[in-house]
């Protein structure tokens, strides 16, 4: 039996809920075969980064090389990349590839606080990592340190959208869930055409790996053989439903349920004690 496979090259989250450990379930969830390649070992829960240890470029490279030379690998999630020196090994390895559907993350921070990618390194992400990427997910915070300056409006997400474009990647998701409002709404831009994906807000602290689950859904939906307006709306669709049946783990953002559909865990709705919005 071939099962559609996807290959995940991030950062390791040992509670659970986001990096690999977030893609992998994702990937499962989706009937996708998943393989990993970790670029750092995140100490952390749901409350706060305690320590990141860095795996050396090298050895990222080769743990990359070592899939791609005996398994075939139908999409590629990119997430954390913590410096300069771990994304010009993930180019080197992906050197030759370029036909293969990568979605990235430019992940720069974690939902429980503490900076994932190394200040000056998004540089060499503009120059080596975007080139190889078929769609960037950045989150508004993410946009506005890519392009320097504040995204507060729908009409300036549209600008930020384009700007991104411009630099060099095929498709931009723009995601808006740090905006103001009653909708949590999306924006794929392809150089030509807007996409929208409104969802509405779900009231919950419980929102850790949602960005990392978001592209790994793209990716595994790639993997599937979807075309990109369809592998997002479908990827959005599994987040909202994740998130609205969030697990109760730990004293700070939870992770959301990336098994729901198996393992029902409560009512979607009545998740929290608080009214916090997840921004994806």
């Amino acid at each position: 039996m071939q099962l559609p496979t996807a290959l995940t090259i991030a950062g390791s989250d040992c509670s659970g809920g986001a990096g690999i450990q977030a893609d992998i379930k994702t990937f499962s969830a989706h009937g996708v075969f998943g393989m990993s390649a970790i670029t750092a070992v995140v100490a952390e829960n749901t409350c706060r980064v305690a320590a990141i240890e860095e795996i050396s470029p090298d050895m990222i490279r080769r743990q990359i090389e070592a899939v791609l030379e005996d398994l075939p690998v139908g999409a590629i999630k990119l997430g954390m990349l913590p410096s300069a020196a771990s994304m010009e090994a993930v180019s080197q390895a992906l050197h030759g590839r370029e036909g293969m559907p990568v979605v990235a993350d430019p992940v720069m921070a974690a939902t429980n606080g503490g900076d994932l990618m190394q200040t000056g390194a998004l540089d060499t992400f503009l120059r080596r990592i975007l080139p190889l990427c078929l769609l960037l997910t950045p989150n508004l915070p993410e946009a506005e340190t890519i392009l320097g300056k504040p995204i507060r409006t729908p009409e300036e997400c549209q600008q930020a959208a384009r700007a991104i474009q411009a630099m060099g990647v095929p498709w931009v998701l723009l995601k808006g869930g740090h905006l103001d409002g009653e909708t949590a709404d999306d924006l794929l831009f392809n150089g030509e055409t807007f996409f929208s994906f409104p969802q509405k807000r779900i009231p919950t602290q419980n929102t850790h790996g949602t960005g990392c689950t978001l592209s790994a859904a793209i990716a595994a939906n790639l993997a599937l053989g979807k075309p990109i307006p369809q592998a997002v709306e479908e990827a959005k669709a599994y987040v909202t439903h994740a998130i609205a049946a969030g697990l109760e783990l730990g004293h700070g953002h939870g992770p959301i349920h990336h098994f729901y559909a198996w393992f029902p865990s409560q009512e979607p709705g009545n998740i929290c004690k608080e009214d916090h919005h997840h921004g994806i």
